[in-house]
């Protein structure tokens, strides 16, 4: 135990000087020793606890695995809600991603991804990127708002994607859930009946598009292929006109963003010195952007 201590210590401090340093390959290296070094302490202190008597009852979950899967584990929640967002293609809030997963992966996955820890788990994916950058294979970022390029309220993108798709514009939202039912739809069609969770999740989205449901209008009578079609009638309408308006704010965020405002967001920060209403209100510019500068003055 006290090796392994020592150990970590050592590995932390060599993290921080090779991130210091700005040498990638080394942080990438060494951040996987610590992950493992602290596997091995996660374990070791198990067999300490079960040594002293205190190990875990019957049926529980083994030490190493109990440790992967539990809730309040970093890795298997950015995973889980990787595999959601990567199903639904666009940015979604934290209940669809929890709801997704719980229905095609399991129902258990539903308490880990409360729309709490998402949060949490995005800030510590934004400090990790600062740290690091691309040091991992993907990050769990924001969507950005065409307006302002500032972080989407509640909603949660991977960084893999295009600029184009993590920017929300006017008709984004509109355009997102029919992308998000034709994908959910697409993949329940390929699956064996009779999953309550799924059926109801397909229902809730049929719902909401006209001509989606049949006349009984239950979740068991609602059909995958009748949602698609609904979904893709209706999103084609839209299409071009969300797909100009989030080009045009991707372009202007290459241009004005920095690396990390580009995944996690634009910060808005209060005027300072400015007089009348809009110092006393709190008013907000955004870094780089002259126009948003020309209309809050």
């Amino acid at each position: 135990m006290e090796a392994l201590e020592r150990r970590i210590d050592a590995l932390r401090a060599e993290i921080r000087r090779s991130v210091v340093a700005r040498d990638t390959a080394r942080t990438r290296g060494l951040r996987a020793e610590l992950r493992t070094a602290e596997q091995e302490w996660e374990e070791a202190i198990t067999d300490l606890a079960e040594e002293a008597g205190d190990a875990p009852s019957a049926g529980a979950a083994p030490p190493a695995t109990a440790g992967r899967s539990s809730a309040g584990s970093l890795l298997p929640v950015r995973e889980q809600v990787h595999h959601a967002l990567t199903l639904l293609s666009v940015p979604a809030a934290p209940k669809l991603v929890a709801e997704v997963h719980a229905a095609f992966f399991g129902a258990a996955a539903a308490g880990a991804l409360a729309a709490g820890k998402l949060t949490h788990l995005r800030r510590d994916e934004k400090r990790s990127f600062s740290t690091a950058p691309y040091a991992r294979p993907y990050y769990l970022c924001a969507a950005l708002t065409a307006e302002h390029l500032a972080p989407a309220r509640g909603l949660v993108a991977v960084s893999t994607w295009p600029l184009e798709r993590r920017v929300v514009g006017p008709l984004s939202p509109r355009v997102d859930f029919l992308t998000a039912a034709v994908r959910v739809a697409e993949r329940a069609n390929t699956v064996p009946a009779g999953n309550p969770m799924l059926a109801r999740l397909v229902w809730r989205f049929a719902s909401n598009i006209p001509g989606a449901l049949d006349i009984a209008g239950r979740p068991d009578t609602v059909d995958p292929v009748t949602v698609i079609r609904a979904a893709e009638a209706e999103r084609v309408v839209h299409a071009d006109a969300d797909r100009a308006h989030r080009t045009a704010a991707a372009e202007r965020a290459r241009r004005q963003l920095d690396q990390v405002d580009q995944l996690f967001g634009n910060t808005l920060r209060t005027l300072a010195g400015n007089v009348g209403n809009v110092s006393r209100r709190g008013g907000a510019v955004l870094r780089g952007n002259p126009t948003a500068q020309e209309k809050t003055a």
